[in-house]
């Protein structure tokens, strides 16, 4: 099954280029089963075929025509979709970093919080080990 986007001229000068054949071919045969004298018909031919071969020009360069703007089309929407995913993309690393940062800051406020309970903890069992260790006084 053809594409749409890209085999759509392909088909119309193809089809366009096939009527041309078919056109000389008619006329070729119209021409030669006419009753005309040689010459005349020879001369008919010519012109007709000069006729044909410009036309078979033009269509040609109208078919190349189209296929450069089609192609410049296709050039600038590409641009345009890199453009785009690079501004997504350049979104997404910022976000991603964004957060990464964020993360980073809380597992250091986590390991600061962790430092400061354990230094806490520390001294609870210093002075616990204090008091134990401290000589009792008599009771009475």
């Amino acid at each position: 099954m053809a594409d749409s986007g890209s085999g759509g001229w392909e088909f119309a000068a193809g089809f366009f280029i096939g009527g041309v054949v078919g056109g000389l071919l008619g006329a070729a045969a119209a021409l030669l089963l006419a009753p005309q004298a040689g010459e005349d018909t020879r001369a008919m031919l010519r012109e007709k075929s000069i006729e044909l071969k410009e036309r078979a020009e033009d269509a040609t360069v109208d078919a190349r025509r189209r296929a450069e703007e089609a192609a410049e089309l296709a050039r600038r929407r590409m641009e345009e979709a890199t453009g785009e995913a690079r501004e997504r993309t350049a979104t997404i690393r910022e976000s991603a970093k964004m957060m990464v940062d964020e993360r980073i800051a809380q597992v250091k406020d986590a390991i600061e919080k962790g430092k400061e309970d354990a230094e806490k903890k520390m001294a609870e069992v210093r002075q616990s080990l204090q008091a134990e260790s401290a000589p009792k006084s008599p009771s009475a």
